[in-house]
């Protein structure tokens, strides 16, 4: 936790450029986040075109039909829906790295193609939060997640296709290669979505996302520090985006990351509330780390506080606390990790694992 709070600190701290007056969805040179995070060089500024190219074709985000899971069936393929479920955390993704938690394109690209090798499967973190992991069976469940909606996450260029080595553009590079690395992410953003100032290129940007299959969330207005903060200047923080995003088509927020992953002292504050006459309550609300987080069909998960892992290697603190170790970890603990049976009516599990699921889902437990 302390390597995740640190790094983002500095990272918020770093000199910020002027940003254009004006920004365009197909021109990611806004170098300022709502965060105030700071980008020292352009993301790739392609040739502005409103209208998208019809020859275009992507992967697409849709899930495979269910299939009805036996005993047998789970045994054969050594499922465990009560395992643990990696959800990575990513912010700027930068060709030149300013603060520890930034990721160059390479490093980002190399982590998921290894993701899809060793047969993980994307999914939202509002599918997550609401048990809708629907994926293949013998596959694993991992939530993508992107902080702070910063213009190296999304951007299209020319044609109308999401710009290479962005976070969006790199994630269909990756389906490409692996079809079964479903192209999914979540983007918890702030006031300005991407770094985009006009209102009507941050709402093409939030609609482009949302209909492609991708959660654009609740980030809060402008990143504050909500410990600090009263539970009306909270709540207000929390209205404010979201009602942005409802504006621009995305819906109401089903999940918030806090900012510098610092829960306020009274935790009910960020769950549920109201201000200025709108009301929000979140079914989950995600830390900065730092291990894997339970599966939302345990009786040890806690949607108003869940683990996330930050994308890094090995060192430093690092050297436990983020990606590598632990997506090796999980990979020498086979038995510790979620693996889907692809039936959404049932939650298999080994016998022995039968009472840690909790007591609402247990009319849908299918042990072996």
């Amino acid at each position: 936790m302390v390597v995740v709070i640190a790094a983002v600190v500095v990272l918020l701290v770093l000199p910020t450029a002027a940003a254009p007056t004006s920004a365009s969805l197909a021109s990611t040179a806004a170098p300022t986040t709502p965060a105030g995070t700071a980008t020292p060089s352009s993301p790739p500024s392609p040739t502005p075109s409103p209208t998208p190219s019809p020859t275009v074709s992507l992967p697409s985000a849709e899930l495979p039909p269910p299939v009805v899971a036996s005993a047998e069936f789970a045994r054969q393929i050594k499922a465990n829906e009560a395992g643990m479920v990696p959800v990575l955390m990513y912010h700027r993704i930068m060709k030149k790295r300013l603060a520890s938690i930034d990721r160059t394109p390479d490093q980002v690209r190399k982590e998921m193609e290894k993701l899809a090798r060793d047969g993980y499967v994307p999914i939202t973190a509002r599918e997550f939060v609401n048990g809708n992991i629907d994926i293949p069976a013998g596959k694993h469940p991992v939530v993508l997640t992107f902080d702070d909606g910063h213009p190296s996450h999304f951007a299209l260029d020319g044609d109308g296709v999401p710009v290479k080595d962005t976070a969006v553009g790199i994630i269909y590079e990756v389906a490409k290669k692996y079809p079964s690395f479903r192209p999914v992410a979540t983007f918890w953003v702030n006031r300005q979505p991407f770094g985009l100032r006009d209102g009507r290129d941050q709402e093409r940007a939030v609609r482009w996302l949302s209909s492609h299959g991708f959660e654009v969330a609740n980030h809060t207005w402008n990143h504050s520090y909500l410990p600090g903060l009263s539970k009306k200047k909270i709540a207000e923080q929390v209205v404010r985006i979201q009602r942005l995003l409802e504006k621009f088509g995305a819906g109401s927020s089903d999940t918030l990351a806090l900012p510098f992953g610092a829960m306020p002292r009274k935790k009910s504050t960020v769950q549920a509330g109201k201000w200025d006459g709108t009301s929000f309550a979140f079914k989950g609300v995600f830390l900065a780390g730092a291990q894997p987080s339970s599966s939302p069909f345990t009786k040890d998960y806690d949607w108003r506080a869940i683990q996330r892992v930050q994308s890094n290697g090995k060192k430093g603190e690092c050297r436990k606390w983020c990606s590598q170790y632990w997506l090796e970890w999980l990979n020498k603990h086979p038995d510790r990790r979620y693996t889907a049976d692809g039936d959404p009516e049932h939650i298999s599990v080994p016998e022995r694992l039968r009472g840690n699921i909790s007591p609402q889902r247990r009319q849908q437990i299918n042990a072996y």
